[in-house]
């Protein structure tokens, strides 16, 4: 088990996640109800936008507050977390 890593970014981060949830929920709703596809396609572009806004913030928090700059190790992790964005 590692340890924890809360940090004070991410109850905002949850508030964003759970915004998109509930984006996510409208889109599979307007699926449901056979809306246009166009209209469906921007919902998900702006669903997939909040994500990756979410998913950078904590990547960039977890640089500033969990890398060990000092650590031979952390080119390694530098190189795993440019991959994700």
């Amino acid at each position: 088990m590692t340890e924890s890593h809360k940090h004070t970014s991410h109850p905002d981060l949850v508030k964003r996640l759970k915004r998109a949830e509930g984006h996510l929920r409208h889109v599979i709703g307007m699926i449901e109800a056979e809306e246009p596809c166009l209209d469906v396609a921007r919902q998900l572009s702006a669903v997939e936008s909040a994500v990756t806004a979410a998913k950078r913030a904590l990547i960039h928090d977890h640089i500033d507050h969990c890398l060990d700059h000092g650590a031979a190790s952390v080119l390694t992790e530098m190189k795993a977390l440019a991959k994700l964005l």
